[in-house]
């Protein structure tokens, strides 16, 4: 007998994740569409595995502040960048789609100035996305697929950093993105001092640390 349950029976817990195997590309939109746009979930998907997501309160703390020391950064820098968050970024044609913790437009900004509606086949994807805790080979295989040029992932206190080379990421020591300034080092720094001096003091601190390390 087989037994079919809707999305609704299904219950993860925060900082678990559910398998779902041989789910085809309609399946999967018909998922997302179930989901709806407003929960707290993140999904991949790549050729026909899907995955579901839902974050810890402590992963949605470090995607937050990780995420605004990029914003920081890129302001000082004067970098021009749109923010697209966990938008849903996904594919036909590469039976591939993930949903970032955080996500940016930074070389191809000024493209995507005003898109509400994005269309992979026609808009690039993400030039940075970041991804807390474990990424699995299946977020790995579709951030390959859609071409995201850089992929941070965040967990166990370190900040790794994977440029796209050739259909796979290779680890970098520093981010090709900012070039000659250690933001690596600034952000896990400032993280490990938000743990004791709070969130707020710890953005400040490290505001006042990228304007310095561009002085000299």
């Amino acid at each position: 007998m087989v037994v079919k349950l809707q999305l609704r029976q299904i219950e993860v817990q925060p900082g678990q994740y559910l398998t779902l195997r041989e789910i085809s590309w309609a399946e999967f939109e018909a998922i997302l569409e179930e989901l709806g746009e407003h929960r707290a979930a993140r999904v991949a998907y790549y050729q026909g595995l899907l995955e579901i997501r839902m974050p810890s309160p402590e992963h949605e703390v470090d995607k937050e502040l990780i995420g605004d020391m990029v914003k920081i950064v890129l302001d000082e820098l004067g970098l021009d960048w749109e923010p697209y968050g966990s938008t849903t970024f996904k594919r036909s044609q590469m039976a591939a789609g993930v949903e970032p913790d955080t996500c940016f437009y930074i070389q191809n900004a000024r493209q995507m100035i005003g898109k509400r509606r994005l269309d992979l086949s026609v808009d690039p994807p993400p030039d940075l996305a970041i991804e807390i805790d474990v990424t699995s080979k299946t977020q790995l295989s579709a951030y390959v697929a859609l071409g995201v040029p850089e992929l941070w992932c965040y967990g166990g206190g370190k900040l790794q950093v994977f440029v796209l080379n050739q259909a796979e990421y290779v680890e970098m020591q520093t981010s090709p993105t900012f070039g000659n300034l250690p933001v690596i080092e600034g952000i896990l720094q400032f993280l490990q001092f938000s743990f004791t001096e709070g969130s707020s003091t710890a953005r400040r601190a490290f505001r006042q640390w990228v304007r310095e390390a561009l002085a000299q």
